[in-house]
């Protein structure tokens, strides 16, 4: 798999921002670009058929997107504790 880009709402941007998220974001974001799935932890979410991806921001958030291509649009950063 592939990634070239990660897509993200300017909702979610406010989100991180609000959070002191963003950095953390970012270097997330790096190593899924580097092919480094495992760094983060991506995985995909089941049931598998909706192709739903997750990966770690943190100990405490995860972002969920799925895949358009070499895309991952994000669509939710959610707080794992909870």
């Amino acid at each position: 798999m592939i990634i070239n880009e990660v897509l993200v709402p300017k909702k979610l941007v406010k989100f991180l921002e609000a959070r002191n998220l963003l950095d953390q974001f970012r270097k997330a974001v790096n190593y899924i670009k580097s092919g480094k799935f495992e760094t983060v932890k991506m995985k995909i979410r089941q049931p598998k058929k909706e192709r739903i991806y997750y990966f770690r921001i943190n100990k405490q958030y995860r972002a969920f997107g799925y895949l358009d291509g070499d895309k991952l649009k994000i669509f939710k950063i959610d707080d794992h504790q909870n």
